[in-house]
């Protein structure tokens, strides 16, 4: 983020870049969406304070909109135990949701039994995943299809 902030001026598109980073170190994806609602969000507070309304009162709206979200996912997730056995069927919804926002749907679907099996072979139980412990090996001459997890 050091050679990011020192190129942008603008303290408000500084602030944009680094929910960016932040967001793509939490989670690894989502930083076009993230910087896409932000600026949905700014547009029409905008919008509202053109029309007279105080900025305090979209803050505090903002932070009704939040405790709000948080709430519905507390009440929406559905947790998922890894324990000894855990259930494969849940983790291949989980990574197929995600691959689709990024790959084709045949891929994606023939991917996903390669994402599922190759975090399992690396799983130790009561411990975080090491995802480093994943290789990603590019082969010359070959196509998406065909990746395949060797183990």
């Amino acid at each position: 983020m050091g050679m990011l902030s020192e190129q942008i001026q603008n303290p408000t598109a500084i602030m944009i870049a680094r929910t960016a980073v932040a967001q793509d170190d939490i989670s690894g994806d989502g930083t076009r969406s993230t910087v896409i609602f932000i600026g949905e969000l700014m547009k029409q507070s905008e919008r509202y304070i053109d029309e007279g309304m105080h900025p305090r009162v979209l803050v505090d709206g903002f932070e009704i909109a939040k405790r709000a979200t948080v709430h519905f996912l507390e009440n929406f997730k559905t947790p998922v135990v890894m324990g000894d056995e855990p259930d494969r069927e849940i983790l291949k919804m989980v990574a197929r949701t995600t691959i689709r926002t990024k790959l084709y749907e045949a891929l994606a679907d023939q991917l996903t039994d390669i994402v599922v099996n190759s975090v399992l072979c690396i799983r130790k139980p009561e411990e975080a995943i090491d995802l480093f412990m994943v290789e990603i090996m590019h082969m010359r001459h070959k196509f998406d299809v065909d990746t395949r997890l060797v183990s």
